[in-house]
């Protein structure tokens, strides 16, 4: 952790974009999108033009009288004007309370009580389909990105109000609120700081600047309320990187941008890799330059490294893959290279940064945990969260004497290197590893876009399985499949879209073995 304290000035999201712009001027941001809060801006900015835009926002929310420590909960229609507007908060030393697009009203109106009356950034469209009437009364103000309704603000209708100067919080004071992912209920606001985001912020930055050339465009397809995009921006920006933004993960229209604009270096959810298979087939080659895979939020399958790496062209190609979690982080992390081919041991997430992060792993019934008994993941950072806001009680439960309860189970080998085997709330009485039984099925159904192992109402494990294109599962090709693995119930077969997801497109495993006790299979 020392490496992460030295000069530690924090994050400084307010200021990003100024001094981003300062040192590289002419870079400049691909978004695949038009902004809500500025479409006349098109979809390439330059990184001064988003400063100025920033501080244009800045100054209209310090017109209506937002000021340093108030908290703003910014919940619209998706977009990269999300992120853009938390800068705009943090520049008058405000707090942006980030919540997804993806969230339901209902909801959103819990942690907007939590967050006790704030200012609210919405749109037209989140009011008239998904916010109940009491959002209204229950913020201090409401204000528009686009649209109109009665009893809020447009931001149009603030145009041109006085500049606003940039407001230098202290370093341990909160700079962002996000939410976790509310895969076991409602989510809970986690509290980062200046110096937490910084801390974070480091490993990360490291390893960018080492692996990838200036001039290499990096594309990001992180949810713009994530912390993760609070790190992986601000990498392309002060390194002085062209950065695409991508809001849809279409294949389609990814391939067509890629080949326009070839990148270097992508960061994704694991699940839009997943999607992003069928590049490799593209004639066009969208991936053939990318040097380097990055992702983190869930666990990655070893099929779908392999055939990124396969449409890359690049010598020395890798897919980078980090341990961690909202709350602190990236933790551990490995790279695997094309030799590793589709089979290899996805559970093996790596080892901790240097001086950066620590890992252990807690015996939960005083023998070593090995991959027969595993243990608790508990981990250290300077990037952990410093609290839940309004929920501190269930922060201290997952602290123990500095080391934070990640909620996984694994083991770590003789070498160090950590091994994730489930998560806490997953494990099936049986089942040594759920998501490596996931990654052999992944290799050996090659038409599987997803597969989740849930308990069954009689304790027996149900595959869920979702198949490209919606094609009927090749039941002779499962057979032979799930040969040699653990008894499962049959399969039963969803569309990726009716599976419950969270803002990073993790699939909510208690959800959905609930509703397959509530829903006929299709």
């Amino acid at each position: 952790m020392f490496l992460q304290r030295i000069g530690n000035k924090g994050i400084r999201l307010g200021t990003l974009f100024d001094r981003a712009a300062a040192r590289h001027p002419a870079s400049f941001v691909i978004l695949d999108h038009d902004l809500d809060i500025a479409p006349q801006l098109g979809r390439r900015a330059t990184l001064t033009e988003l400063a100025g835009l920033i501080d244009d926002f800045a100054s209209r929310l310090w017109s209506v009288q937002v000021r340093p420590g108030d908290h703003v909960v910014v919940h619209k229609s998706d977009g990269f004007d999300i992120s853009l507007l938390a800068c705009a908060v943090a520049r008058i030393g405000a707090i942006p309370v980030l919540l997804s697009p993806k969230l339901d009203g209902e909801t959103v109106a819990v942690l907007l009580r939590r967050v006790g009356r704030p200012f609210l950034v919405t749109d037209q469209s989140k009011l008239e389909n998904s916010l109940p009437a009491e959002v209204l009364e229950i913020s201090r103000q409401v204000l528009l990105t686009s649209g109109e309704y009665p009893g809020a603000t447009p931001f149009a209708d603030l145009a041109g109000a006085p500049r606003a100067a940039a407001v230098t919080m202290p370093v341990d004071h909160p700079t962002l609120i996000t939410h976790t992912s509310g895969t076991t209920g409602i989510p809970k606001l986690a509290v980062h700081t200046g110096k937490s985001f910084q801390a974070r912020y480091r490993p990360q930055a490291t390893v960018v600047a080492a692996a990838v050339r200036r001039s290499e465009p990096i594309a990001v397809h992180v949810s713009f309320v994530h912390s993760r995009m609070f790190t992986a921006m601000p990498i392309s920006i002060m390194q002085g990187h062209p950065l695409i933004i991508l809001r849809d993960d279409d294949p389609r229209t990814v391939a067509d941008l890629f080949a326009q604009v070839p990148p270097g270096f992508i960061e994704a959810h694991p699940n839009t890799f997943l999607r992003w298979e069928v590049l490799a087939d593209d004639p066009r080659g969208p991936l053939a330059n990318v040097k380097y895979f990055s992702s983190t939020f869930d666990a990655i399958h070893p099929r779908t490294v392999n055939r990124l790496l396969q449409a890359s062209r690049r010598k020395g190609r890798r897919f980078a893959q980090a341990y961690g979690q909202s709350e602190v982080g990236p933790i551990a992390g490995r790279t695997y290279c094309l030799k590793d081919g589709a089979d290899f041991n996805g559970r093996c997430v790596g080892m901790p940064f240097p001086g950066m992060t620590g890992v252990r792993v807690v015996s939960r019934d005083g023998q070593p945990p090995t991959k027969e008994n595993p243990g608790f993941i508990e981990v250290r950072s300077d990037g952990r969260i410093v609290t839940y806001l309004g929920e501190h009680h269930r922060w201290e439960k997952q602290v123990n004497d500095g080391w934070w309860r990640m909620g996984d189970v694994g083991y770590r080998t003789r070498h160090g290197c950590l091994h994730l085997l489930d998560r806490e709330v997953d494990e099936i009485p049986g089942i040594q590893s759920t998501l490596e039984i996931e990654d052999k099925l992944f290799t050996r159904v090659p038409e599987l876009v997803e597969v989740i192992i849930v308990p069954g109402q009689d304790g027996i494990p149900v595959p869920v399985v979702c198949t490209r294109d919606n094609k009927p599962l090749d039941q002779v090709a499962w057979q032979s499949a799930v040969a040699g693995l653990p008894p499962m119930a049959d399969p039963v077969q969803w569309r990726l879209e009716d599976l419950p997801q969270t803002a990073t497109t993790k699939i909510k495993r208690l959800e959905l073995a609930r509703l397959l006790t509530q829903e006929p299979a299709t």
